[in-house]
């Protein structure tokens, strides 16, 4: 899953090694601290984002002194030097083979990087959280200080620049696309027995309905990820992707949430609807989320917490008399935050809710998705996609919110 696509460039409008002035939270790591990342850019979003190209097999990132080095196999350093230019490209090979003639023996990963930061004269690094624990056991048992960074170890990548934004609006896109197919099959679907859904002549399920969607957003330049395609009862529970045979009058979750191909950022977004007709708590309920919805959007400005934001959203479902709770086991109400950042991946800083520190600033991008769930009627959640500025927020998404279709 979320994986890139092999031989594609990426450019970002600003460079990762220079920090935003107005940056609130940053790593404990200094900028002339050491920096070293081993991992592939097609899955680790910082490893892409320092890079600014895809490579499907780990490889060693190096930042000294705020100059980014990349070792690489024969096979992607000419490809890195057209594509990573404000990178220094070595050749994997290069390092080993002199290594080999001054040991005699096949060097490891970590004996090269330990070469390289003999020659500048550097004896630790912070490496992020999801470091290989073996490759830093090696660089220790090397004499090399390995400390995990506190915090993000790119913090500038929660401030999203204008062509950052462009990348997530192209991606938001492509979810509408899928999203937009998915809703017209539902509309050309015929109502047969037993209130089952049936589009040209076959059940029409949640797989099938989910093929449609994802197609579309391949078609589109994107890669869909676990679209969920939830009815009934399912749609109670948030991440349920949905199987079987769709159903007339019950609630449909269709969430979208691809990546581009091209660029690796993503969009998200997701509707609510029912085929043929709702019944009046759904269709209050509905209206009541849209509200929650609206109201959280209203209150998205630089500085204020995204804890306060859900807060706010809760107090309005309350208020309606939508409690929340567990219930026979089962969670209902709502449960979830109300949002989370959206970048190079679905979910990151910062996020909207109970427990979160949060402040927001110009330049996050957030999701805005609260949603209620009760067995007895079903579920409802709608997300748009918002940039933070100053002044509030701007909805990046433009699909249209409608129950019934």
């Amino acid at each position: 899953m979320h994986r890139g696509v092999k031989g594609m460039q990426i450019r970002v409008f600003s460079d990762p090694c220079i920090s935003r002035s107005n940056l609130h939270n940053s790593a404990s790591m200094g900028r002339d601290e050491t920096l070293l990342m081993m991992a592939d850019s097609e899955r680790d979003a910082n490893m892409l984002y320092a890079v600014r190209m895809f490579v499907p097999d780990p490889f060693i990132y190096l930042r000294i002194k705020g100059r980014p080095v990349i070792v690489l196999s024969d096979l992607e350093t000419d490809r890195a030097r057209k594509q990573a230019k404000h990178c220094k490209v070595v050749a994997y090979s290069s390092i080993a083979q002199k290594l080999q003639r001054l040991n005699g023996k096949k060097p490891s990963s970590a004996e090269i990087i330990k070469s390289l930061l003999n020659e500048k004269h550097r004896r630790k690094v912070f490496v992020p959280g999801n470091f290989p624990h073996g490759l830093a056991r090696q660089l220790r048992q090397l004499k090399v200080k390995v400390k995990v960074a506190k915090g993000a170890v790119f913090p500038e990548r929660e401030l999203k620049d204008a062509q950052e934004v462009k990348y997530v609006s192209a991606a938001l896109m492509m979810a509408e696309v899928g999203l937009s197919e998915g809703i017209q099959a539902l509309k050309s679907a015929k109502i047969g027995k037993g209130n089952a859904l049936m589009y040209r002549g076959a059940p029409l399920t949640s797989e099938k309905l989910r093929s449609i969607i994802d197609i579309a957003i391949i078609q589109a330049g994107g890669i869909a990820s676990h679209t969920i395609v939830s009815c009934g009862k399912q749609s109670c529970d948030p991440h349920e992707r949905g199987y079987g045979p769709l159903k007339a009058n019950q609630p449909i979750i269709l969430d979208v949430y691809p990546k581009s191909q091209r660029t690796g950022y993503y969009g998200d977004i997701t509707r609510t609807v029912v085929k043929g007709r709702a019944s009046e708590p759904l269709r209050k309920m509905f209206d009541t989320v849209v509200r929650g919805q609206e109201l959280a959007i209203s209150q998205i400005k630089a500085g204020v917490k995204g804890a306060d934001v859900h807060r706010a959203v809760q107090k309005l479902f309350a208020d309606a008399g939508y409690k929340s709770g567990r219930v026979k086991g089962c969670m209902q109400g709502f449960f979830h935050g109300t949002g989370h950042g959206l970048g190079l991946e679905v979910h990151e800083a910062p996020r909207l809710a109970a427990n979160s520190d949060d402040v927001l600033q110009s330049g996050h991008i957030v999701t805005i998705e609260p949603g209620l769930y009760y067995p007895e009627i079903g579920g409802v959640r709608m997300e748009d996609d918002v940039l933070v500025t100053d002044e509030g927020a701007r909805n990046l998404t433009k699909f249209e919110k409608v129950l019934e279709v």
